[in-house]
């Protein structure tokens, strides 16, 4: 038996901001909020021990430092890369430099709050 990841929590210094960004780029909802700020966001048939990770976003105050460990990428699911990616940025998303050449065939972006993603060229099936 392996493990599955359940959840990825992410400090926020605005966690209402990022839960509707991520929530509009992934057609999440928010399943919960907690007593700490924290507010959970997920697919909307997201219930306990869902096989799709849900995203869990925490009050931090404390500044980033360095390039982030980890990161998403995302694809389309109803559209092309191009058509994908203006809508991205009309939700708030920004290009971000993390030292690509130009070459590459995905765009690298950046959340509201700096956090790099990114927005891959192929097509995904929606679940």
């Amino acid at each position: 038996m392996a493990c599955r990841i359940s959840e990825l929590i992410i400090d926020a210094a605005d966690p209402d901001r990022l839960a509707a960004f991520w929530s509009d780029v992934l057609g999440y909802v928010e399943l919960g909020r907690e007593d700490d700020g924290s507010i959970e966001i997920g697919p909307p048939d997201a219930g306990p021990g869902s096989p799709r990770p849900t995203i869990v976003l925490s009050p931090s105050s404390a500044p980033r430092t360095g390039k982030l460990r980890l990161h998403f990428d995302v694809n389309a699911t109803d559209r092309d890369q191009d058509a994908e990616l203006e809508r991205l940025l009309a939700l708030g998303a920004e290009p971000a430099d993390v030292g690509q050449t130009g070459d590459e065939s995905w765009h690298v972006l950046a959340d509201p709050e700096g956090n790099e993603f990114c927005l891959l060229r192929s097509r995904l099936q929606p679940l």
